[in-house]
């Protein structure tokens, strides 16, 4: 008998560690496809919508959430971990931009 209440400690505990291990794994997925979405979105939106002969380069953290119906704290994440998308360093703060800084820094170079 008491094998048979052991046996089922273990079976349950390994179902539990499965069924752990697969919400987590289905969570990452789904984070990782949302932000992976999110970024071409907001990305082809700052394509088309960002101009240097304008002088609209850089957009505002709002105007982006706004036209892409994201909220500004989802659109500042997602700018700032793109790896193609800027930070303005004027005067002004939270505008974001594809288009390259100008030269690049000392710290800009890949050494690989």
């Amino acid at each position: 008998m008491t094998t048979s209440i052991i046996d089922g400690v273990v079976i349950g505990g390994a179902g539990g560690a499965i069924a752990g291990i697969t919400v987590y794994l289905v969570q990452y997925i789904h984070n990782t496809w949302k932000d992976f979405s999110d970024s071409k979105k907001v990305y082809l939106w700052l394509q088309d919508n960002s101009e240097l002969s304008e002088g609209k380069n850089f957009r505002s953290t709002r105007t982006i959430a706004s036209h892409n119906n994201l909220t500004m704290d989802r659109v500042r994440y997602i700018c700032s971990h793109h790896k193609k998308i800027y930070l303005s360093t004027g005067k002004n703060e939270d505008l974001w931009s594809i288009h390259a800084r100008g030269e690049p820094g000392i710290f800009d170079i890949d050494f690989n």
